[in-house]
């Protein structure tokens, strides 16, 4: 008998939890709230000892897309609070040594069994190197869940989580064994074509994609490259 693969998606139904307005909360903290509260992913997340909602978006990519797989090596860029980290070692952890998983953020997050994590800014110098350090070889997967703070500007905002993303590939060039894939968020708008130019030169495939508990009103998107044939930087045997 085959063990039944988790489902992606949350089940069952919830009561609808009403917040009230109160003290110095206000209405659309509230309604943040209220929200927060009643997304069936995060319900779905602290069931399952996920550390955010988010790590039902690197699922349901892994899913689609099979980018995660025993004794793959991963970097998780952008990796607080860990949730995509958790789900990196789950999928690529096996009783023989070889896979990896390093993960990195800006901001502080609590050790991941299993993975090496680093608190850096991924654009200082310095960064990338300890990165590779700690991966000690290439890497099969890279992942990108950066994005600097909205500022509610839509044109300012894309750009800035394009800069981070184009940043992110130019690491994943340098280390990315060949057959790999790199993963990177983006919001919708008109300054990816120079990234995916170099994409589409480096990949046999990309594509956008849009995870399901990724909030419909979110403008955020990711581009998914598969299958990297680009730089000769990987010519190390494993």
């Amino acid at each position: 008998m085959t063990e039944k693969t988790p489902s992606t998606r949350p089940g069952g139904r919830r009561a609808t939890v009403r917040v009230k307005t109160a003290g110095k909360r206000t209405e659309s903290s509230k309604r943040w709230l209220e929200r927060h509260l009643n997304d069936p992913y995060v319900a779905e997340a602290t069931k399952r000892g996920y550390r955010s909602r988010a790590a039902f978006k690197l699922l349901q990519l892994d899913e689609k897309f099979r980018l995660l797989g025993p004794g793959k090596r991963v970097v998780d860029l952008g990796a607080a609070p860990g949730g995509w980290t958790q789900i990196a070692v789950e999928k690529v952890q096996t009783a023989k040594d070889g896979w990896k998983v390093v993960g990195l953020d800006i901001l502080p997050m609590d050790p991941v069994p299993g993975a090496t994590t680093m608190q850096a800014d991924f654009l200082e110098e310095g960064a990338a190197e300890a990165l590779k350090d700690a991966l000690g070889g290439p890497a099969d997967v890279v992942l990108s869940d950066m994005a600097a703070p909205t500022t509610g500007h839509q044109q300012t905002d894309h750009l800035r989580i394009m800069g981070l993303a184009e940043a992110a590939y130019d690491f994943a060039e340098e280390v990315l064994a060949p057959g790999g894939a790199f993963v990177a968020k983006l919001f919708q708008g008109g300054a990816e074509r120079s990234l995916l130019d170099r994409l589409r030169r480096d990949f046999a495939q990309v594509k956008h994609a849009k995870p399901p508990a990724s909030r419909a009103e979110s403008s955020e998107t990711y581009v998914v490259a598969t299958g990297f044939r680009g730089g000769s930087a990987n010519d190390e045997v494993r």
